[in-house]
């Protein structure tokens, strides 16, 4: 039977185009809990790592919007201390020498740092060189310096391992008597009685570079956090602000959005679409990184976390999904075959969308969103499943009113594939068969381990319609009006570039209608 996909231009509300909405609807409910099931099968952290992962790729927020969209977040109630303490893990990774300026404005303050820690006094202080003041540590440079400007008032409290002390006259001409110095007691001496050496230039120049941080990574996470929460320093948060601003968006997304809960996370989002909304731009329905950022933009409030959880993996995680019911049950996997074969065939005489989705169009627009998204990766299971020969896929496109050209790139200039890979798989593909059929249910786990070996260039070449993997091949590919004849498309991505590409075209024609 030959595959709609739905790309002529729609005449909504034509009476001629009878809706056959209300009788697919159950279809569309039963795939979508059987997806979820399937998502959240380990609990619901992939599901958020897969969020994550999009909200990380969105390529339109420009730098002043991810800092005000960070900067937002930490300053909402309650207090998001672990957020900003990662924050500050990151500045002090990347960007020490930002956080060693404010320590060196606020240096007297680190005297408690030191008080009762012998070992932070040791690593920071006792770095003498037998090559003299040039080559000291920063901190035993600081202590030096100082104890030679103000010698009248503190060299007395130096204290040496040797017999007896050393003369400043001596060590002056012998810097590498400093080796002598118990550094331990010389700076409890310090603590004790030298409360001038704190607020010093030498000890505070001593902290400019960020060096001291590593000594004991915490204590200054904590000690940043005071000073943001606390004393609400204006200097901090604008050396926050900068580093938001001078980061990508993608490595910030990667390591404080896996940190957020359920609830923090749902509030970013809300941020997120304030942001996209006051914007006033067009929606860029052609470039799919951007999807993510229509959903938000149109749904918003009227998105739960778990529909989102859903809708992107549905719009950006098809092929995953495909490893998942895949490594599922031969019961689940024949639930899903009728579904699709339901939703992609139920009015065969349809020749658009509108003939559709009429009655879905009157739905909330999350329920649009979603009910596209469910069609598309249907689409891409059925494409995936029964299109393997060049025959199938040219009917196809001559069907659907699609151009094309046979391409004279193959594919393994693109997808990496050729001959000698494609037997490799095949003999991998038999063995991890025969292995499987040995698994039972309490392996679960262990085969979807072993699928995710298969890449997804493996994994749409397999042959379905029985337990045999037969693998076809990929050195067949098109140029395709569908995207004016730009790329060559082999038999492992056309599935996933023309659910993908339905998608697009349904939600230029939803969007335009609505």
């Amino acid at each position: 039977m030959m595959i709609e996909l739905y790309l002529s231009k729609p005449l909504w509300g034509d009476a001629t185009n009878a809706d056959s909405g209300d009788l697919r609807m159950p279809l569309y409910d039963k795939l979508e809990k059987i997806i979820w099931g399937l998502i959240t099968s380990e609990g619901r952290s992939e599901a958020r790592l897969w969020l994550c992962e999009s909200i990380s790729s969105l390529s339109s927020i420009t730098p002043p919007e991810q800092r005000d969209l960070f900067t937002r977040l930490l300053k909402s109630k309650p207090r998001k201390l672990d957020i900003a303490a990662q924050v500050f893990q990151m500045l002090f990774e990347r960007r020490p020498q930002k956080a060693g300026l404010i320590l060196a404005k606020k240096s007297r303050k680190l005297k408690r740092f030191f008080e009762g820690h012998p070992k932070r006094i040791l690593q920071w202080f006792s770095t003498f060189s037998i090559a003299g003041d040039s080559a000291h540590g920063k901190g035993a440079k600081s202590l030096a310096q100082f104890a030679f400007v103000n010698r009248d008032i503190c060299w007395e409290e130096l204290e040496w391992k040797g017999k007896h002390g050393q003369s400043p006259a001596v060590v002056a001409t012998k810097p590498h008597y400093f080796l002598d110095l118990d550094v331990q007691l010389t700076v409890e001496n310090f603590l004790e009685n030298i409360p001038e050496f704190w607020s010093s230039e030498e000890f505070s120049e001593s902290l400019k570079g960020g060096e001291i941080l590593s000594v004991d990574n915490k204590f200054f996470v904590d000690f940043f956090l005071e000073l943001l929460y606390e004393d609400n320093l204006q200097e901090v948060w604008e050396v926050v602000g900068q580093f938001l601003t001078d980061e990508s968006f993608a490595y910030l997304c990667q390591h404080l959005l896996i940190i957020l809960d359920e609830r923090d996370l749902r509030t970013l989002l809300l941020m997120l679409q304030d942001l996209l909304t006051r914007r006033k731009r067009s929606l860029n329905f052609d470039d799919t990184s951007y999807w993510l950022e229509i959903v938000i933009c149109k749904c918003g409030d009227q998105v739960s976390i778990d529909q989102l959880f859903l809708l992107n993996a549905l719009y950006n995680k098809g092929r995953l999904l495909l490893r998942l019911v895949h490594s599922e049950e031969t019961e689940e996997k024949v639930k899903i075959d009728d579904l699709v074969l339901g939703i992609c065939t139920h009015t065969s005489e349809a020749k658009s969308l509108a003939s559709i989705s009429n009655e879905l169009l009157k739905s909330k627009t999350i329920e649009v969103m979603k009910w596209l998204g469910l069609l598309s990766w249907s689409l891409l299971y059925r494409l995936s499943k029964e299109c393997h020969t060049s025959e199938s896929w040219e009917a196809l496109f001559v069907s659907n009113n699609i151009g094309f050209r046979k391409s004279d790139i193959f594919g393994t200039e693109l997808d990496g594939t050729s001959e000698k890979s494609e037997l490799d798989f095949v003999e991998k593909t038999v063995t991890k068969g025969k292995r499987k059929r040995r698994q039972n249910k309490k392996n679960k786990r262990r085969r979807n381990r072993d699928f995710d070996e298969f890449s997804d260039e493996d994994l749409l070449h397999l042959d379905y319609s029985d337990d045999k993997f037969n693998l076809q091949s990929s050195s067949i590919s098109w140029l395709l009006s569908s995207d004016g004849y730009s790329t060559s498309w082999s038999l492992a991505d056309l599935p996933e570039h023309l659910s993908k590409h339905c998608l697009r075209e349904w939600m230029k024609q939803t969007f335009e209608f609505m």
